[in-house]
């Protein structure tokens, strides 16, 4: 059988894989090419250079 041990120190590494998962998979999302295209596309022209520095 399991001991207490064994079972909390797996359910602390699945949970930290979780999240790690969770981090992993908004930080692809946010960065992907279907999101920045809809993004582009939601904003109007003169709002899409807003915020950048000009050289």
């Amino acid at each position: 059988m399991i001991s207490d041990n064994t079972l909390y120190t797996l359910a602390i590494f699945l949970g930290s894989a979780a999240m790690l998962l969770i981090v992993l998979y908004h930080f692809l999302e946010i960065n992907s090419e279907d999101h920045a295209a809809l993004k582009a596309k939601s904003l109007p022209p003169a709002q899409q250079g807003a915020g950048k520095a000009k050289s």
